[in-house]
C-alpha cells in the first residue's frame, strides 16, 4: 500500500508537497487545485519505477548508470503533453549557478518519492527526473542528503528497494462517452487508450478481456468469479442484466448488450452515460485485482442519489481485490460519506490537507460551504461578514459619499460572505474553517445591533452597529426630500417639472407613516431604535410612488440609493469608524504564497 506522495517541481507543484494517502483516499476540492496533478505524479513515479527495474540497476555507480534512464514523453500515456518541459513547474527547466567562481547551469530536477508498506515493512523509494529536451528527459534514484547542488557525475544516490518495484499503479480517466463500434484490442490497446483518455474505445474490451483473461495468461475460473461479481454490482445499482460480450472475427469487433429492467436487450450504447461509468470503473477495478488505482472523478457522470451507493460499493470491491483505491473527486456527497472512515485529503489553500476528523472546522467548512470559500480565501486574503447584500451595497455607497478611498477599493471586490442571520456564532464557524485550509486568513465581521458578546482577536475582528441597522445611518428626513427632487441623472425617472409634486407626495408619506407608528407604539423612524427597512421605508415608499400614481421602483435591496443624497457631515461618526476597522483588518491580508 502506498502511504505518503512527495511533489516538488511537477506542473502546479513549485515548493516540496508531502500528501498523506490510506486505503482508501479521496481527494476533495475546486477544479484546477491540484487533485489530478497528484493523481498523474503517482503514475509517473510508477512508470518511472519501472523503467529503472526493468533495466536491473541495483544502484548507481557507473557513469552510465549516473547518466539515468531516459522516458519519452510520447510514452507517458496518462498525461499526454506536446513538450517535455511542461512536466516543470512554470516551465521552468534551467537556472544560472555559479561553480568555483564562474556562471554555469544547472538543471531543475524535478522529485516525486513515495513511501508504502509491503508485507510488513516500510519503504522509501523517490526519483529525479532530469530535463534533457523536448521529447525525452532522464530519472535517476533520488538523491542522498547533502547532494542536492552537485553534478551528476559527483553526486551519491539512494538505492530503490526491490519493494517499490513490485507496486503497480493504474491510471483511469473520467469517462469520455461510448463508441457506437470498438475493434478488438489487445491489453497494451487497452491501455494506451485509456492513458490518453480514449476510455469512449475501450468499455467492451474491457469486459471482454475480463471474462476471456486466457488471451492474457489469467485463470478463466478466477475470470468467471469476478466477471459474477460484475454483473451483481451492475444489477444492484441499475437494475440491467450485463450479457456476455461477443468477438466478431469477421468483422474485428467487439459487441456487448444487456437487458433492462422489462427484459428488453440493449446494446451498450443504449445505457445511460451514469452506468457506462459505473461500468467502466468496476471492470477496471476487477481487472486490475492488488492495484493502486487511481480514479479520477469517478462520480462525474452519476446523480446525487447513486454517488453515496457507489463509492461504497467501489471502496468494498477495492478491499476484496486488495487494491488501493485513490480517487479525486468534487462530489460533496463523497466528501460526507468518506470523512467519517476514510482517509479524505483536501486540495484547498496552498497546500493539500488530511482530513482525520470528521467533527473537524475543516470538514464542517467543506460540506457546508462551496469550494470557491477557499479559493477567495487564497486569493483575497480577508473575509467581510455581512447579513445580506444590501448591507455591502450601502457601506459601498457610505464609503464613496465620506471619499473613503481605502474602504472604496477594499469594497471594490472583496470576499464577502453573507450570513442571512445576525448570529456572530455563523461567522465564526464559516471564518475558522476556511483558515483551517488557509492560515493566513483574517476577517472582519459586521453585524446589526445585538446583545450578545463580540469577539476580536488580531485575525478575526466582531463590530456590530450602535443603531438597529444600517439603513438607520441612511433615514434622514433631509435625506428622503434631497431624494424626492431628485437630481438631473434621474431625470429618466422623473421629470425636474414635477420636483415640488414629488416633495410634497414624500412629506405627506413620511407624516402618515410617522403618525402608523406613533399609534403602533412603535420608535420614531429617526431615532436609533426603528427598523427602518421594514417599519418604516417600505411603507414610506409604497405610499409615496402610490401618490405619484407610479410603480414602486424602490424595493429594501436598493435602499443603498439614497447614500448620494448623504452629505459628508451629515455621515454619522460611527460609519467611518467602521470603514477604518474594515481597512485595518484588510491590511493584514497575507496572500498565501503561491507554489
Amino acid at each position: 500500500m502506498i502511504t505518503k506522495l512527495t511533489i516538488e517541481n511537477f506542473k502546479r507543484f513549485g515548493q516540496k508537497v508531502e500528501i498523506e494517502l490510506g486505503s482508501p483516499v479521496v481527494f476533495v476540492g475546486p477544479n484546477n487545485c491540484g487533485k489530478t496533478t497528484a493523481l498523474q505524479a503517482l503514475a509517473l513515479w510508477e512508470t518511472a519505477a519501472r523503467r529503472w527495474f526493468e533495466k536491473r540497476h541495483p544502484d548507481v555507480t557507473t557513469a552510465s548508470e549516473r547518466a539515468g534512464v531516459p522516458i519519452n514523453r510520447k510514452d507517458i500515456l496518462f498525461a499526454p503533453v506536446p513538450d517535455s518541459k511542461v512536466y516543470w513547474h512554470g516551465l521552468h527547466v534551467r537556472r544560472g549557478v555559479k561553480r568555483k567562481g564562474k556562471a554555469a547551469t544547472q538543471n531543475i530536477r524535478m522529485n516525486i518519492v513515495v513511501e508504502g508498506a509491503t508485507e510488513g515493512r516500510t519503504w522509501v523509494c523517490g526519483f529525479e527526473f532530469d530535463y534533457q529536451n523536448a521529447e525525452t528527459f532522464n530519472i535517476r534514484p533520488l538523491r542522498k542528503a547533502g547532494f542536492d547542488d552537485s553534478p551528476v557525475a559527483e553526486a551519491e544516490y539512494t538505492v530503490p528497494p526491490e519493494a517499490a518495484g513490485r507496486v503497480r499503479i493504474a491510471y483511469l480517466p473520467p469517462m469520455s462517452g461510448l463508441a457506437s463500434i470498438e475493434d478488438r484490442l489487445d491489453s497494451g490497446a487497452i491501455r494506451r487508450r485509456i492513458g490518453e483518455g480514449r476510455t469512449a474505445e475501450v468499455l467492451r474490451n474491457l469486459c471482454y478481456s475480463l471474462l476471456h483473461p486466457d488471451n492474457n495468461g489469467g485463470d478463466p475460473n478466477i475470470a468467471t468469479q469476478r466477471w459474477e461479481e460484475l454483473k451483481r454490482t451492475m444489477k444492484t445499482l441499475f437494475g440491467v442484466e450485463l450479457l456476455e460480450p461477443a468477438y466478431n472475427a469477421d468483422r474485428g469487433e467487439v459487441t456487448m448488450s444487456y437487458r433492462d429492467r422489462a427484459g428488453t436487450e440493449l446494446d451498450l450504447s443504449s445505457s445511460g452515460r451514469g452506468m457506462q461509468q459505473t461500468l467502466l470503473l468496476f471492470a477496471y477495478l476487477y481487472a486490475n485485482p492488488g492495484t493502486a488505482i487511481l480514479l479520477d472523478e469517478p462520480d462525474a457522470h452519476l446523480e446525487v442519489l447513486r454517488q453515496r451507493q457507489t463509492y461504497n460499493l467501489l471502496v468494498d470491491t477495492a478491499r476484496q481485490l486488495h487494491s488501493q483505491v485513490i480517487a479525486a473527486s468534487h462530489s460533496e456527497v463523497v466528501l460526507n460519506e468518506a470523512a467519517g472512515k476514510d482517509c479524505v485529503v483536501a486540495f484547498v489553500g496552498s497546500k493539500p490537507h488530511v482530513i482525520s476528523d470528521r467533527g473537524s472546522q475543516l470538514v464542517k467548512a467543506l460540506t457546508t460551504f462551496g469550494f470557491e470559500n477557499y479559493v477567495l480565501g487564497e486569493t483575497k486574503g480577508w473575509a467581510i461578514y455581512l447579513e445580506g447584500s444590501t448591507d455591502l451595497a450601502i457601506l459601498k455607497a457610505l464609503a464613496a459619499v465620506l471619499n473613503h478611498q481605502a474602504a472604496v477599493q477594499c469594497l471594490e471586490s472583496p470576499f464577502v460572505h453573507y450570513l442571512n442571520t445576525n448570529l456572530p456564532q455563523s461567522a465564526r464557524e464559516h471564518f475558522y474553517g476556511i483558515r483551517d485550509a488557509v492560515p493566513n486568513l483574517v476577517g472582519f465581521a459586521l453585524f446589526d445591533r445585538i446583545d450578545k458578546p463580540l469577539q476580536s482577536q488580531d485575525c478575526y475582528v466582531e463590530a456590530a452597529w450602535s443603531r438597529r441597522e444600517i439603513e438607520n445611518y441612511l433615514c434622514t428626513r433631509e435625506v428622503l426630500l434631497r431624494f424626492a427632487r431628485g437630481t438631473e441623472a434621474d431625470a429618466d425617472l422623473f421629470s425636474a417639472s414635477e420636483a415640488d409634486i414629488r416633495v410634497k407626495a414624500m412629506e405627506k408619506a413620511i407624516a402618515d407613516v410617522e403618525q402608523s407608528l406613533q399609534v403602533l407604539d412603535k420608535p420614531s423612524p429617526w431615532s436609533a431604535d426603528c427598523k427602518v427597512s421594514d417599519d418604516f421605508l417600505r411603507p414610506l415608499f409604497k405610499a409615496y410612488f402610490a401618490a405619484l400614481k407610479m410603480p414602486n421602483v424602490i424595493a429594501k435591496s436598493d435602499y443603498h440609493q439614497l447614500a448620494p443624497f448623504l452629505l459628508p457631515t451629515e455621515v454619522d461618526s460611527e460609519v467611518r469608524v467602521k470603514l477604518d476597522q474594515l481597512v485595518a483588518i484588510a491590511a493584514k491580508a497575507k496572500l498565501a504564497p503561491q507554489s
